[in-house]
């Protein structure tokens, strides 16, 4: 926007420090919202390491790294391969979420300790969306 210079130099000035103030004003604004949305990705990325992690740490065991259950405690438990699309399709978010917080048991035979004392509940819906990732 040009603004026509007034007649004497003080209003001149101030007309240029008015549009220095509306240039500033509009590059911390856009400092701001890139700042904002910088962490959001760092928390989310953070969240999705944490997902891994406790994926690792709690869950390969049986379920192995991949999510197939293919190993000798999943065959042994007969688990299902997280990878098949049908298979992931059949479970609901609700149940996988209660199966992680409260654990799994057929009868008296716990298949699955419950983590909702060593999870939080971000935790565990994290934990839910990379079993979710896992679908080819």
């Amino acid at each position: 926007m040009i603004i026509p210079l007034p007649p004497n130099r003080e209003a001149a000035e101030t007309v240029q420090l008015i549009e220095l103030n509306k240039n500033q004003s509009t590059a911390m604004k856009k400092l701001t919202v890139i700042g904002v949305a910088l962490l959001i990705a760092g928390a989310l990325s953070a969240r999705a390491a944490d997902a891994k992690e406790n994926w690792e740490k709690n869950c390969t065991k049986c379920h192995g790294a991949d999510g197939k259950g293919q190993t000798t405690m999943g065959k042994k438990l007969g688990l299902k391969d997280y990878t098949d699309a049908k298979v992931q399709a059949d479970m609901k978010d609700d149940a996988m979420t209660k199966a992680i917080k409260e654990g799994v048991k057929d009868g008296d035979k716990t298949k699955m300790k419950g983590f909702g004392d060593a999870l939080s509940d971000d935790e565990i819906k994290a934990l839910v969306k990379y079993v979710r990732d896992f679908k080819k």
